[in-house]
């Protein structure tokens, strides 16, 4: 085994199976990809500060938001502690700067990424729904916007990929037992729970919409980025960094406070994505909007910015 990926076991200690974000994009950056020589010269701590070695260059890469408690290592100039900040989207970095006053030069911004997602054979006389995020992002109002939108129309299907075991954290989906229970007995719904990437990947392939009515601030958002690289039709709201990830190329929505209210608008986007899918239009704004994605959300893309920003921290200028 190599030194890279014996610093990575220790970097996401207690999360060896996970698949999160931040789990998939530390094994990237440790893959081989980054000269090795460069790399032992940094720390990479991903968020949960523990140990810091005095030896290295330390980067806190942080993929929370700044009201969690993991990331309260930063009050009072804590972040003096470490060489640089990293985060994954600019709303994020910028919400970090205003409560911690970071200086601006401490920080750096890299996105998260993907591997492009191949586009598979669609049905034509079905439309594919997914929603692939864990349940508190959004699934209490995703299920019965669907249900209702199912009575309505015939020819749509859900697939549900929505898990906390995807964490590891299996004993947190007890708390959506009744939404998984509906979901299971609903004759449209396809609950498959928590499976191999490589099945969620084949899956957006043949996906038509991913439907995400976000009710949880995402700091940055992978899925979105794999339903844009898709060339899904992209429902969701505003919240958060989703509006940076979109970069205007979604069915995007203004978000509201109230769930009621909410699930309203949503309702009113999913239905205008399902009877505009197939329109010409439609098609072909998805179509740039994949070349989009895979050109700025490509992890090959991303290991030579990282490379070059840890070169420059080695060898300041």
């Amino acid at each position: 085994m190599s030194q890279n990926n014996l610093d990575l076991m220790e970097l996401t200690k207690g999360a060896e199976n996970a698949l999160g974000g931040t789990e998939l994009a530390m094994r990237r950056i440790f893959d081989g990809k980054i000269p090795r020589g460069l790399l032992e010269q940094f720390q990479i701590i991903p968020t949960r500060v523990r140990d810091l070695k005095e030896d290295k260059y330390r980067i806190l890469y942080v993929h929370d938001l700044p009201e969690d408690p993991e990331v309260q290592v930063l009050v009072y100039g804590g972040w003096k502690r470490f060489h640089r900040i990293v985060f994954v989207s600019n709303w994020q970095a910028q919400r970090f700067i205003e409560k911690f006053a970071i200086p601006w030069s401490k920080t750096a911004v890299l996105l998260n990424a993907i591997d492009p997602v191949p586009v598979l054979d669609r049905p034509k006389d079905q439309i594919n729904i997914i929603y692939h995020t864990t349940p508190h992002r959004g699934l209490s109002i995703l299920l019965p916007v669907f249900d209702r939108l199912s009575k309505i129309y015939d020819n749509i299907h859900l697939d549900l990929y929505s898990s906390f075991k995807l964490y590891g954290w299996a004993e947190r989906d007890k708390q959506f037992e009744n939404l998984f229970r509906f979901a299971d007995g609903h004759p449209k719904i396809t609950n498959h729970g928590t499976v191999p990437q490589g099945e969620v990947r084949a899956a957006l392939g043949r996906a038509h919409i991913f439907a995400y009515p976000a009710i949880w601030c995402e700091t940055s958002c992978c899925c979105l980025m794999e339903a844009m690289s898709a060339g899904l039709v992209c429902v969701h709201a505003n919240l958060g960094a989703l509006f940076e990830t979109a970069a205007n190329w979604t069915n995007m929505y203004h978000v509201h406070e109230d769930s009621q209210e909410h699930a309203k608008l949503f309702h009113a986007a999913l239905e205008n994505a399902i009877r505009t899918v197939h329109e010409d239009a439609t098609k072909s704004r998805c179509q740039s909007q994949k070349v989009y994605a895979d050109a700025f959300y490509n992890w090959e893309i991303r290991a030579r910015q990282w490379e070059a920003f840890l070169s420059s921290v080695a060898k300041p200028q």
